[in-house]
């Protein structure tokens, strides 16, 4: 067998599996492909769009799938984003954007502050998020998430990523930062986050963008609703030196080569200690549960591993879903969406959404953020731009952080 014979059998052993969807295992879910389904719509070779119905609970719901064969080396999976972590676009604008055949909205994003009046929603995600090996952003505190809630044993630093090996996996991302002057040298706490930890202190950098710091010291470690801090300090460092500093977070672009540090509490008392032309190192990294690097990760939650469903997954709660399945020990990846439109509202638990993944042959599952952000974009073949293959439940797609891109070359 020569290697272009062995590639070709090792994808038509892929879409074998996965047009096998029959009766769906687990949580009592039913459903088959559709006419015309059975193929599929081959959208650049290793990538392949389907949509099923299946039954669940709240009824039938349909289902949007893109098969992603990582094994071809000229298709790659990628971060999905408007350029500043402090942004929000479409996923169709930012997969046109950059170019993607096709992709899906990604992690649970600090979409409203009516629990803290007169302060900005900052539009960013709650998760880690790597672009192209570079370290955008880490993690706030789990009690400061937005979203449903969490398997038991899961947090926010719970990532799906594509590793230097090219093959996706769940890790964690936790973050690893110092911040070192006057002999004294203090952990960083945050990096681009919407929120900080009691006590800290965190870095922001122009991946940032304009929108207002001064979410980062509302709320407590445990309670997102709890109201801003009172005791904080900023702090703008560059070239290594202190430059000003403000008793309240400040906004505004920040200059490449600049880094803004904010602090609450404790963390706050330390940055009082600087003055003008102080130096400053700023230090930070993303350190993976598993030591592996990656090209690209973002956050949500894991929902199946090992093929086998987490403990504690919500039965009750129907809903429109956005996850994403990893088989083949990581080199296919499955990214699932459920429709919108009033016909199939009902939507899956999250039980529902990890026994549907592991139904189309996945051993890992990761739920996304779902109802109004849940969208699945594709190119047709011969197409200039991506369009919307579900129907997003607002009626029109809403802006969001962050999402999967699938990318060919």
């Amino acid at each position: 067998m020569t290697p272009s014979q062995g590639r070709s059998h090792t994808r038509r052993a892929s879409l074998t599996l996965l047009t096998a969807l029959g009766t769906l295992a687990g949580a009592a879910l039913t459903g088959a492909a559709p006419a015309g389904a059975a193929t599929g719509t081959t959208l650049a070779a290793g990538v392949v769009y389907r949509q099923y119905d299946l039954t669940a609970g709240a009824g039938v719901t349909h289902a949007h799938v893109i098969a992603v064969d990582l094994t071809n080396t000229r298709v790659r999976l990628g971060l999905l984003h408007p350029g500043k972590v402090s942004s929000r676009a479409t996923i169709t604008r930012q997969a046109t954007a950059q170019r993607a055949v096709a992709g899906v909205n990604g992690d649970f994003f600090n979409i409203t502050e009516t629990q803290h009046p007169g302060v900005a929603a900052t539009g960013a995600s709650v998760g880690p998020a790597i672009a192209n090996g570079r370290v955008l952003k880490a993690a706030v505190p789990t009690g400061q998430r937005f979203g449903p809630e969490l398997p038991p044993g899961t947090d926010t630093d719970d990532v799906l990523g594509v590793s230097a090996d090219g093959r996706a996996r769940l890790d964690s991302l936790a973050l690893t930062g110092t911040v070192t002057s006057l002999g004294r040298r203090l952990p960083l706490r945050g990096l681009n986050q919407y929120a900080l930890a009691e006590n800290s202190v965190g870095a922001y950098t122009s991946d940032w963008g304009g929108v207002s710091r001064a979410r980062a010291a509302c709320g407590t470690d445990s309670e997102r609703a709890a109201p801003c801090s009172t005791r904080t300090y900023e702090v703008t460092v560059e070239q290594g030196r202190v430059v000003s500093a403000s008793t309240t977070p400040g906004s505004g672009a920040i200059a490449a080569g600049t880094t803004v540090l904010v602090g609450r509490e404790a963390g706050a008392q330390y940055l009082k200690t600087l003055v003008k032309g102080d130096r400053v190192a700023v230090r930070y990294g993303l350190a993976a549960a598993s030591q592996r690097a990656y090209r690209f990760a973002l956050g949500g939650y894991p929902v199946l591993t090992g093929g086998k469903p987490l403990p504690g997954l919500d039965t009750r709660t129907s809903a429109v879903r956005t996850a994403v399945g990893i088989a083949n020990g990581g080199q296919r990846v499955l990214l699932f969406a459920v429709d919108g439109a009033p016909a199939y509202r009902g939507g899956l638990t999250i039980a529902e959404v990890a026994a549907a993944l592991r139904s189309l042959g996945a051993t890992e599952g990761f739920s996304l953020d779902g109802g109004g952000s849940s969208t699945l974009v594709a190119r047709a073949p011969g197409a200039a731009k991506v369009s919307v293959r579900n129907h997003p439940s607002d009626g029109t797609e809403r802006a969001v952080p962050n999402g999967i891109g699938v990318f060919t070359r």
